[in-house]
């Protein structure tokens, strides 16, 4: 799907590992109807080799559209089965992780961030996953990677994904991922945020579509930055450590739609009708007190 027919949207939940889960998604979508959400990262490996079992994984409501799911590894057959595989179960987008810094994931698994420093693959994986499905494809991805982090680096990584594969949209943590053994928390917040590089990408590639991430707070940071011309806003942290606060004035001030009218106490109503009829049904993986928490 060229850019000219491809619109980010406006508003989105960045994929969240233990976080973006589906009883996260259905309490974030009881309070917005119009927030894109992602699922967590799911390794192209293990929805492979987990076939027998993939429910578990990859069934969602279908309340929870519109809906992305994000897929990492760097196995282009694996890539391209499991991309086969999550077909059957609608996702409205499918993301490919280049961003992910943790030591499990850019370290020894040799996937996240760590691809920003082979766009040649990221191009060959974007085809594949774009060949092996019918709805848009997208990359995820920081500025730079350890000491490869000038624009000019981040320049030649979109270009050359975008011209080599079908990809058109990428989202842009504005800040490098460092790989020398930090950890995720401390990726999110020792590297600067660098947002004139996000900017910068929206002047020098005219025909892409770029929504930003990263630092982000709320409501009307989100419409600050459209307002400066982003095609679209991901925010990550702000969505479950005030997932009120972000999630309730969506619809309203950033789609310019009714919000759900739902006081606290509904949603949690209505989250504990969800938690009952789903109590047992994915083992250890049931609906908890996080999710309430932040709401309340």
């Amino acid at each position: 799907m060229g850019a000219e027919q491809y619109r980010p949207p406006l508003f989105s939940v960045a994929p969240m590992m233990e976080w973006t889960d589906k009883h996260y998604r259905t309490v974030a979508r009881i309070i917005s109807k119009h927030a894109w959400l992602y699922t967590e990262m799911l390794a192209a490996e293990t929805i492979v080799y987990q076939q027998g079992n993939l429910d578990r994984f990859l069934a969602f409501p279908s309340e929870q559209h519109p809906i992305v799911l994000q897929i990492g590894g760097n196995n282009l057959d694996n890539i391209a089965k499991a991309t086969q595989l999550a077909n059957a179960y609608g996702f409205d987008e499918i993301n490919l992780n280049c961003g992910c810094p943790s030591a499990k994931v850019a370290g020894h698994g040799c996937f996240g961030a760590r691809l920003m420093l082979d766009p040649k693959f990221v191009s060959e994986a974007m085809s594949v996953i774009a060949a092996n499905t019918d709805v848009p494809v997208s990359v995820k991805c920081r500025i730079g990677v350890d000491d490869h982090d000038s624009y000019n680096e981040l320049c030649d990584f979109i270009y050359k994904v975008s011209s080599l594969s079908p990809t058109k949209h990428f989202i842009i943590h504005s800040r490098k991922a460092m790989l020398n053994g930090i950890s995720p928390a401390d990726n999110r917040r020792i590297p600067p945020l660098k947002y004139e590089y996000y900017y910068a990408l929206l002047r020098d590639f005219p025909d892409l579509r770029f929504t930003i991430n990263g630092g982000i707070d709320c409501v009307d940071e989100v419409n600050a930055a459209l307002r400066e011309g982003a095609h679209g806003v991901m925010v990550g942290r702000a969505a479950y450590n005030n997932l009120w606060n972000t999630l309730a004035h969506v619809d309203s001030a950033v789609y310019g739609e009714p919000s759900s009218g739902l006081t606290r106490r509904q949603v949690l109503e209505q989250y504990q009708v969800y938690g009952d009829a789903v109590l047992g049904t994915y083992g250890n993986n049931r609906p908890n007190m996080r999710e309430l928490i932040r709401v309340h």
